[in-house]
């Protein structure tokens, strides 16, 4: 029997998959805990049409992203810390530079899309890299200036 998953399967398929498993299964324990449905036309449509949507739906996600990388790389955040002869007591962490981001420009970033190697530990302008979207990966300045 033809099946289309409505939830992940270990071993068998995972959700929105369509699959021949046999009668018995399908019957006793696919369909009875309403974790597949039968393959009928009507199913297998709208299928598609959620599979479009999802499509259109991370397609517009992307462009969104774009839109976001270009406003960013124009931007220079600007942080304020403790330092001495050049150089800063601490260190300017991801979570710093997105709350700077938001309260200077308006921008909600979650910290972990700030791809930083190792913290900021000197003055001066830095160019952080930024992961939007998994195709799509920015940057910012980040100027650090002595407080």
């Amino acid at each position: 029997m033809k099946v289309i998953f409505t939830k992940d399967v270990k071993g068998k398929g995972k959700k929105g998959e369509v699959k021949n498993v046999s009668d018995g299964y399908a019957r006793n324990y696919l369909l009875k805990n309403n974790i597949a449905v039968e393959a009928t036309p009507g199913n297998m449509k709208s299928l598609e049409a959620q599979k479009r949507k999802q499509a259109q739906m991370e397609q517009e996600e992307k462009e969104a992203a774009m839109e976001l990388k270009d406003k960013l790389a124009d931007l220079t955040v600007e942080i304020k810390a403790k330092s001495g002869d050049g150089k800063l007591f601490g260190s300017i962490t991801s979570k710093q530079i997105a709350e700077a981001l938001h309260k200077e420009h308006g921008y909600k970033l979650d910290k972990r899309k700030i791809e930083l190697d190792q913290p900021i530990k000197s003055l001066g302008y830095t160019v952080v890299p930024i992961k939007l979207h998994p195709e799509v990966s920015g940057s910012i300045k980040v100027h650090v200036v002595e407080k």
